[in-house]
């Protein structure tokens, strides 16, 4: 099954050129109007009194190569279908159309179909009087004894480095050579654990075994050089890292940490890590990225590119351009921490007794312990069956502190306030923390003088504020409201009433709002009591005995 977004797959490219061009935050692209087959995205803004600069190549890389199309960058990018090069009428039409007195600079990575057809392009403009150069990007290291390395990720530097020349009105000549100088200075490699995925394609088997990634795949999903039998972060940075030091030395560079398109934002977060901890660490000045720069579609690896450095490049990597695909770079510094004083959030309190209070909490505990296995058994039927256990762990570690004495029974605010900070510590799941916010939240409103049951509904309020559920949620809330309220506006015995009345309701209830019960259907809801309503129910039954 494909596993690509698109309408129409003879058009797929040219549809992603349109949303490419109308997505520009400058506002500063056009699809050159020619040819349907002839796709040059170009600088709206050109005026021809300076050097071009155009590149191009497959699409699938995206945003290399129209999204680094605009002012300080690229002049113009010459599209291809995915994966395969630009025709040379393409190429050609390209060349014509922005290249004025000052000439034009071909950025070309070294795959056969690009040479050929920039190259020949390249001859067939010159008839028409235009001065035209070309370099080519070999950046790729993984086959040392290659003698024609692969143009990858690097090129993208090359694109800068030349744009920004071309920007300050240096010659062709000049900006060819300071192409050719950044292409003599860039070395890259990448590791992927899968390939990319083509439109229409439904082939789902992977070439690189599982726990495996390649190493030196090219963009197109061309196999890599080798494999490396580890996903492990660190592992595979130095494994990248150790061939491109021996390349730059003790040289001073800029890392291209890019994005084959596939790998998570947090994990490209940590390999970045990984990288300013590596052997490398200490040559490292700028970085670029992590971000998708050259892509290959989805492929789930990643690519490092290293710029040797000479305060040229610097100033070219620096400057401001107005494009979608470029990354500003980053001057490279260890980690910035700022020394803070942990907050142990404890309640403050002091053991006291007070007899009637102690009964209350006793009935409570001893009510909510008893009632384990017959809560248990509701919330199997509508949920994940531990609502007694949960609410019975609660219950013993306030019993435990209560036979010890060790609870400020005399003080509302504080009993409260160290219940909720307890129940947070003991009680698993959301329960645990919703109960934590009501006890919480009474003890502060108690602390600041409300009355109890006035209090304990503040305390329901910020439960529902912060957990989102409400009464007819078919929750507890069903029977703590309307309790709270009978015990603000009545007594105990309406509260009690009041309890009993809303969990039996909630056995009406054929659709829950909130909690597990919501994703049950109604046939399993039906005649089933909310097993936190039924504990609230018999925890007021069980005060109102005594």
């Amino acid at each position: 099954m494909s596993r690509f977004f698109f309408n129409d797959r003879k058009q797929l490219v040219n549809d992603a050129i349109e949303g490419i061009v109308v997505s520009a935050p400058h506002g500063n692209l056009v699809r050159l109007d020619i040819d349907p087959a002839i796709r040059v995205i170009a600088r709206g803004d050109w005026d021809k009194s300076r050097v071009a600069v155009i590149s191009g190549g497959g699409s699938g890389h995206e945003p290399a190569h129209a999204g680094f199309v605009g002012k300080g960058m690229l002049t113009a990018a010459v599209c291809g279908d995915l994966f395969a090069s630009p025709s040379v009428d393409a190429v050609l039409n390209a060349i014509v159309a922005v290249t004025g007195d000052r000439g034009c600079l071909l950025i070309v990575k070294n795959y056969t179909g690009d040479r050929l057809n920039f190259g020949l392009a390249a001859e067939k403009a010159k008839r028409y009087g235009l001065k035209v150069e070309m370099v080519i990007v070999a950046d790729d290291i993984a086959l040392p004894d290659n003698k024609q390395p692969r143009g990858i990720a690097g090129t993208a530097l090359v694109h800068k480095i030349a744009g920004y020349a071309a920007e300050q009105g240096k010659t062709l000549s000049e900006v060819r050579k300071v192409a050719q100088q950044a292409c003599d200075s860039v070395f890259s490699l990448g590791v992927a654990m899968e390939s990319c995925n083509l439109p229409g394609s439904d082939d789902e088997e992977g070439r690189i075994k599982p726990g495996h990634v390649e190493l030196g795949l090219g963009i197109h999903g061309e196999p890599g050089a080798s494999t490396v039998d580890s996903h492990n972060s660190k592992t595979l940075i130095d494994t990248l890292v150790k061939p491109l030091q021996e390349k730059v030395g003790n040289a001073d560079v800029a890392v291209l940490i890019n994005n084959l398109g596939g790998v998570s934002a947090l994990e490209m977060a940590l390999l970045t890590k990984e990288l300013a901890h590596s052997a490398l660490k200490n040559n490292i000045r700028w970085l670029i990225g992590p971000a998708a720069l050259v892509s290959s579609l989805d492929m789930k690896g990643f690519s490092l590119s290293l710029l040797k450095l000479t305060p040229a490049f610097e100033k070219a990597l620096q400057a401001d351009v107005e494009t979608i695909g470029w990354q500003k770079p980053v001057a490279f510094a260890p980690l910035k921490t700022i020394k803070h004083s942990k907050i142990h959030d404890s309640v403050d309190f002091t053991p006291s007794d007070n007899e009637q209070v102690k009964a209350l909490v006793a009935a409570t505990t001893h009510t909510l312990i008893d009632l384990e296995n017959r809560l248990n058994a509701l919330d199997a039927k509508v949920g994940d069956g531990d609502t007694g256990s949960t609410f019975a762990e609660g219950a013993r570690d306030i019993e435990q502190l209560l036979k010890a004495g060790k609870l400020p029974l005399n003080d509302t605010a504080q009993l409260l306030q160290l219940t909720g900070e307890r129940l947070a510590t003991v009680m698993g799941g959301s329960s645990g923390v919703l109960m934590s916010i009501f006890f919480t939240a009474a003890g502060q409103a108690v602390h600041e003088g409300k009355k109890l049951a006035e209090a304990l509904l503040n305390g329901l309020q910020q439960m529902k504020q912060y957990g989102g559920a409400d009464i007819g949620d078919r929750t507890l809330i069903d029977a703590l409201q309307p309790a709270l309220e009978a015990l603000r506006d009545k007594d105990l015995p309406a509260a009690t009433k009041a309890a009993k009345e809303g969990a039996e309701s909630t056995a009406k209830m054929q659709k829950a709002g909130a909690g597990r019960s919501s994703y049950v259907n109604k046939e399993n809801l039906e005649g089933v009591t909310d097993p936190g309503a039924v504990a609230v129910a018999e925890v007021f039954a069980a005060i109102s005995r005594g």
